[in-house]
Parts: C-alpha cells; structure tokens; sequence
C-alpha cells in the first residue's frame, strides 16, 4: 500500500536530518540517501503500474515529501522534483515510457523545463543543442527532461514539448554552488547536437488540455490531473515542509533559551509567542490548501468529471501563496532566533531560511502571474497560460 511508503519515509527522517549537514558540504543529496529513499517505495508511488508504480494517490506523495523536506531541505526538494518526473513520462507515448523503464523499473529521470537550449525540427523528430540550467539532482539519475521551443521556418516558435534525453547523451556541468538548497546538486545539462524522435517529445497543448498519449497505457485518474498544479505543488511542497521543520526546531530550541539582554526566558515572552502562533498558522495554512486542492482535483479525475478553470487556477492562487506564507513564517522565527542563529554552523532553523529562500526564487513561485490568473478566471475571462 502506498501508507506503507509513507510509513517507511516516516522512519527514515531522522537519518536523513543527520545528513542535512553532509548535504550542503557535497552540494548534492548523498547517495546513500537515494538508495534508501529508492529502498522505501517512494520513487515508483507516481509512476505507472505497466512498468512496477503504483499510480498512488498525490495526496500520498506530497504527504512524503513534506516529511522528507522537514528532515532536509534539499534532500525534499530532490525527492520531490525527481519523484514527480515518472507522473510526467507516464503522459508520453508508449514507445518512450518503454525506452525509459522497459530494462530498468528504477530508472529515475531529472529535468530543466525552461526552453534554454535550441531545437529544430528533422525527419522524424528534432535535433537539440545547448545548455539547460538548475536539473535538481541530476547526478542521481539516468534521463533528462528537457523544455524547448520549436521554431516554425522562419525561426518563429510554433510550439513548446518537452523531450527526453538519456544520460548517454548529455554531460553534467557542475555549477551549483548557492547559499540555500545548496545539497540539490542543480547542475546545469549540456546537449551537444543531439536526435530525440518524435516520440520522445510532447508538446505542451496536448498536456495542458489532458490528453496525452500516454492515456492509452495509463488510464489512472492520476495521469488527468493537470501539469501546471501536479509541478507547481511540487515546488511548494518541500518549502512548507522546510518551514513545517524550522517550527518543529525553533520551538524545541525556544523552550531553553534565554534572552540575556532582558534577563527573560524566551519561552514567557509574550511577543514570541505572537510569533509562534501566527508562523504555526501561516505553514497550517499552506498545506491545507494546497493539500485541499489536490484532493478536490483526484476525486473529479476519479469521477471522470472536467476539471473546471476555477480550481486549476485555485490551485496556482494556493500554491504560490503556501509558498509566500511559509517563507513569511520562517522570516518571523529567524528575526526572534537571536544573535547566535546568524553563526556560520548546521543551526537547523538558519539553514531552513536559507533553503526556503531560495526555493522561493523558483519560476513556479511567481505570486503575481498565479494570482493575475486567478483573478482572470474569477472574473470570467479566458485564460491563454500553460500554467494553469
């Protein structure tokens, strides 16, 4: 069962929240971490049950990844990114899910989506060349899903897919060297001149209208939720689950503190525990939510039923504003955390700043397009946005 995934994620935190420290050291998750984070299930709970997944509820996969992402940050947000990319392989064509996972179940897949790198449309296929940047644990894994714009003859683009790549053809660049999620390891992809087929390349208008090849394999409600709330949830996930952890922290640190310059337990201050309860509400918030929207948009799938534009962009409103509430939760608890939480160290709560800080830097946590979006559909007028 998929709890039993969870469960096992559940028992695995605390070694993982050893090895936070271990993680921005080698500026990549530690493999020992994947393997036992592969050793529980949590890897194949979205992929499809042809090729060894179990096509489980998200409410189950986010539920994981907030505990991992409570443990670690940057090993959260790896889970996270990574354990979603089977949920998008599985709307491909048959043929490529097939190339992916036919020899190997375990095969785990990477990404950089924005449109970096050049495409040019060939016989049968494209042809791809150049650099995609910030493929958050790319280092751990042996495809790449890779955004590109295909130009019409003109050099004018028609069309935006995403195409998958093995690791035999591209190379890592290591660059990530940042100040928070630094353990991600989100390396830039260098393509040189390299045939995808048309297979291995989806574009965006099937995904976002929800119907994609890959339905004839998969016919699970999972696979008809949309793009734009499935990866934008991930995102926001790990970073509640960062804040969620840094509350966790803070409170247990709060409770033996003393503020010296007032000679006061930090605990009987009544200004932090302002703080406590209004950081507490903003992270509960957050996830309920989102937690809220994704189970209102599976239960429709499960039904069959047309997911209407005011939940999608619900979704969006939510999710960017779970991210907002948490890193606002975090600001509230570092500024009451002292002198000594600014100390260069392992301080749980200063890396979980950090971490949150620069997740909030992540295209899918732009507030203003979500709630421009939001407004539009509440409004009435039509929505021309792949991220909805």
């Amino acid at each position: 069962m998929a709890e039993d995934v969870l469960a096992a994620i559940r028992a695995l935190a605390p070694t993982l929240r050893e090895r936070a420290a271990e993680a921005e050291t080698l500026r990549r998750v530690p493999e020992t971490s994947v393997e036992e984070i592969e050793q529980t299930g949590f890897f194949q709970l979205l992929q499809p049950k042809p090729f060894g997944g179990r096509a489980a509820d998200p409410a189950v996969f986010y539920a994981a990844v907030k505990e991992i992402a409570k443990a670690c940050g940057s090993t959260g947000w790896v889970a996270s990114v990574v354990g979603i990319h089977p949920w998008h392989v599985a709307l491909f064509d048959p043929r490529a899910q097939q190339e992916v996972w036919g020899e190997n179940p375990r095969t785990r897949i990477c990404s950089s989506y924005a449109p970096t790198g050049e495409v040019s449309a060939v016989d049968g296929g494209f042809r791809l060349t150049g650099r995609w940047h910030f493929s958050s644990g790319c280092d751990h894994t042996d495809w790449a899903l890779l955004g590109g714009l295909v130009p019409d003859a003109d050099g004018t683009p028609v069309d935006m897919r995403t195409f998958l790549v093995p690791r035999s053809q591209y190379r890592i660049d290591d660059v990530w060297d940042t100040v928070g999620l630094r353990g991600t390891g989100s390396n830039d992809i260098v393509v040189e001149d390299v045939f995808v087929p048309e297979h291995r390349a989806l574009s965006f208008g099937p995904v976002t209208a929800l119907r994609v090849p890959g339905h004839e394999l998969n016919p699970e409600p999972l696979y008809r939720l949309p793009y734009a709330a499935v990866f934008t949830t991930t995102i926001s996930t790990p970073i509640v689950g960062i804040a969620e952890g840094a509350y966790e922290s803070y409170i247990e640190a709060t409770r033996k503190r003393i503020r010296v310059s007032y000679g006061q337990k930090v605990a009987e201050d009544p200004f932090a525990q302002v703080r406590i309860a209004r950081a507490a509400s903003d992270i509960d918030a957050g996830w309920l939510q989102m937690s809220r929207n994704m189970a209102e948009m599976y239960d429709l799938a499960a039904r069959g039923e047309e997911l209407p534009m005011a939940l999608r962009t619900r979704a969006r409103r939510d999710q960017v504003l779970a991210t907002e509430r948490s890193v606002a939760a975090l600001d509230l608890l570092m500024e009451n955390s002292g002198g000594n939480a600014m100390r260069t160290g392992p301080g749980p709560v200063q890396r979980a700043w950090r971490d949150a800080h620069t997740g909030r830097g992540h295209a899918a946590n732009d507030p203003e397009r979500a709630l421009v979006m939001f407004g539009q559909a509440a409004l009435g007028m039509d929505i021309h946005d792949s991220m909805a």
